[in-house]
């Protein structure tokens, strides 16, 4: 009798979390990337270097994120994310510095309140030929020779976001607060994108604004602005892509010097089904407002193999090359320094996602 009463509590205490889990859902996710790289001109001395990278197709991730269906058409949602560097097993940065965010989602689109990637990210990277690779792709963050400059901000702290769709359109924008007492301008940030598809083409637009603080002496801030558009056409054999960044820095400091460049980008992607895809790229970056001659307009040239083991795991194999203009340094990273008018790298990984 007491088994009989025993399975039977069983039976009911399943049920429940059958009932519960049909109301909500909950998902561990990730991506692994890693690979080996050789690189020339690594060092003031000018000498090669091999090395095991991490995300060098795409940065390595993990991370929850989940649903709870509220009825009526309407889900609560929510994500959290972190950045692992592979290599070392190290967190890239705090826990969830990626994502984490909780927010609706409904007729009306997405609303989310958090931390997150910005619109304009969301959209650029759809119509980056490379899919976003933090080792030779400059679609993202386009400065040759220093961390991220002539680039755009993927990520907001204390924003809210908004997504939708509407038949072929896409669209959205973000604001991260600037929470700062006295002036709702100071260090606001906000993006706003659109794009439409339609047999095979999509185009694409987006614009950034930057607030600083305001700095001693003048009591102005520096302001930075981004605008991007790009074009996509699938064949489904052949994929190509272009698209191009506008960057402007407005400097608040005296004796400071604005920027301003346009970052240029093509590919062509050639799909030998049902495994192959071959990947050429181009990425060029004009430096304006600077003095005759001290211009380094670099250019990055990149070839890619990808190979599909499965739905979930890759194997890749990229070759870049990087020149510059005027004696300027220049490297393939968007976040290393360089040591050379020129830069020539290998990288040959696998990727695994869960």
């Amino acid at each position: 009798m007491n088994k009989s009463v025993l399975s039977l509590a069983l039976c009911a205490a399943f049920a429940l979390g059958g009932a519960a889990h049909a109301q909500s859902n909950v998902q561990v996710y990730g991506l692994i990337d890693a690979g080996v790289e050789t690189l020339n001109h690594a060092n003031a001395n000018q000498n090669s270097v091999t090395k095991v990278v991490s995300g060098a197709k795409n940065t390595s991730r993990w991370g929850f994120r989940g649903t709870e269906d509220l009825g009526g058409g309407l889900k609560a949602v929510f994500g959290l994310e972190g950045g692992i560097f592979l290599d070392t097993g190290a967190a890239d940065g705090p826990l969830f510095k990626r994502q984490a965010f909780v927010g609706l989602d409904g007729s009306f689109g997405r609303i989310v309140v958090g931390r997150s990637f910005t619109t304009t990210y969301d959209f650029v990277i759809l119509f980056d030929p490379l899919g976003y690779a933090p080792n030779y792709s400059w679609a993202t963050s386009a400065n040759a020779s220093g961390p991220s400059k002539y680039g755009m901000t993927t990520a907001f702290d204390n924003l809210i976001k908004y997504s939708g769709t509407t038949g072929e359109f896409k669209y959205g924008a973000t604001v991260g607060l600037g929470e700062q007492a006295g002036s709702a301008a100071d260090s606001r940030k906000y993006s706003v994108a659109g794009s439409w598809t339609h047999a095979g083409l999509g185009v694409m637009a987006a614009y950034e604004q930057i607030n600083g603080n305001p700095v001693a002496v003048t009591f102005r801030r520096d302001e930075t602005s981004a605008f991007h558009v790009a074009a996509d056409y699938n064949t489904g054999d052949w994929r190509l892509t272009a698209g191009m960044r506008g960057y402007k820095l407005e400097a608040g400091r005296a004796n400071t010097a604005d920027v301003r460049s346009d970052t240029y980008w093509g590919g062509v992607s050639y799909f030998i089904k049902p495994a192959i895809t071959l990947t050429g790229a181009v990425y060029h970056v004009n430096v304006k407002n600077v003095a005759s001659g001290q211009d380094a307009d670099p250019t990055m040239y990149v070839l890619r193999s990808l190979y599909a083991l499965s739905k979930r795991t890759d194997l890749y194999v990229a070759a870049a090359y990087a020149k510059s203009k005027n004696g300027k340094l220049v490297s393939l990273s968007r976040d290393d320094p360089g040591f050379s008018t020129s830069q020539t790298g290998v990288t040959a990984g696998i990727q695994h996602r869960f």
